[in-house]
């Protein structure tokens, strides 16, 4: 059981993460790969990403010796770089001490390199740096803009939900079989008995697409600071990679991919920028392709201000269903 006591400032200070955090998503994938939940549903994906990691990622395995990831893997920034770099600015003495608690139960030493990094090697951390971006690229690349995608939606419904029923009720359809009682809100799902207090610092929300079990929680949730709650979002099923075969691939081969996954990201408008964000690309690369597009009558381009935003056409809306699965 997770209780969770509110005061009216916390109430005031929930917020929802605008955008993915690279690393939180990629421990969860980690940990549904290493889990034995839905043992049917999930095998053949477990097998396939385990059998796609490279030898740069394996280091990473020391650093789980019980199933257990040290604290300071929690770190919630949406970009993969600043969230290295926050991860790096941990204070060394908070370092050793998850690194010591890790192994505490082992009976084996840990490897060199845990050592090193135990001793706050700059060659350590260039190889952690090195695991985690190769995990990145191999795990949740090629499905980073599903991810995006799932996580927009999700933060629309919740936005519309507490907009039209309050923050409690909003909370609750979160997370099925929570509820508040006064200002605690209880999580019975929870595996473990803990009371957390917001004091006024208020919540921030992680919805993630790789965790189907429990709502995640720091261990030792940093003070001062929002409480961050992990919750399972997604649709239940691993994240695959888009076939290149189907279902877009004849709007793909007259457009080409980068044109085509523009035009289908625009089923709302977008600002230059936001496409950028959500692509991975330059602006200078997405203003080149929309330039393409709008020529072609598939998008329409409006300036506000600073911003430019872009919208489909009827007729790029056509072209894109089209190209939907039947």
């Amino acid at each position: 059981m997770l209780r969770i006591h509110f005061t009216a400032a916390d109430f005031a200070r929930v917020r929802f993460a605008p955008r993915p955090a690279p690393l939180i998503e990629l421990n969860t994938a980690f940990m549904k790969a290493t889990s034995t939940d839905d043992p049917l549903l999930y095998a053949r994906w477990r097998q396939r990403l385990l059998r796609s990691l490279p030898p740069t990622v394996l280091p990473l395995r020391a650093l789980v010796p019980a199933g257990e990831a040290p604290a300071f893997l929690d770190t919630y920034n949406d970009s993969l770089t600043e969230a290295l770099e926050s991860i790096r600015a941990t204070h060394p003495t908070a370092i050793r001490s998850e690194l010591q608690h890790l192994y505490a139960s082992i009976p084996h030493s840990p490897p060199p390199w845990i050592r090193a990094l135990h001793q706050n090697d700059p060659d350590a951390w260039h190889l952690f740096d090195q695991a985690q971006q190769a995990a990145f690229e191999t795990v949740l690349r090629p499905i980073w803009p599903q991810i995006q995608d799932l996580h927009q939606a999700e933060f629309t419904r919740h936005a519309l939900t507490t907009a039209e029923h309050g923050t409690a009720h909003a909370l609750t359809h979160l997370i099925p079989g929570t509820h508040f009682h006064t200002n605690t809100w209880h999580v019975p799902t929870h595996p473990t008995t803990r009371e957390i207090h917001l004091t006024g610092h208020g919540l921030t929300l992680h919805p993630t697409f790789h965790w189907t079990s429990h709502p995640l929680t720091p261990t030792h949730p940093a003070p001062d600071q929002p409480l961050h709650l992990t919750y399972p979002a997604g649709p239940g099923l691993p994240l695959s990679p888009p076939d290149a075969s189907t279902p877009h691939a004849p709007l793909t081969a007259a457009l080409g991919p980068t044109r085509s996954r523009i035009l289908h990201h625009l089923t709302t408008p977008h600002t230059t920028t936001a496409l950028a964000r959500r692509l991975s690309l330059s602006t200078a690369t997405v203003s080149t392709h929309t330039a393409v597009l709008r020529a072609a009558g598939l998008i329409t381009t409006t300036r506000t201000g600073r911003s430019v935003m872009h919208e489909r056409t009827a007729l790029g809306t056509l072209l894109t269903h089209r190209g939907a699965p039947e």
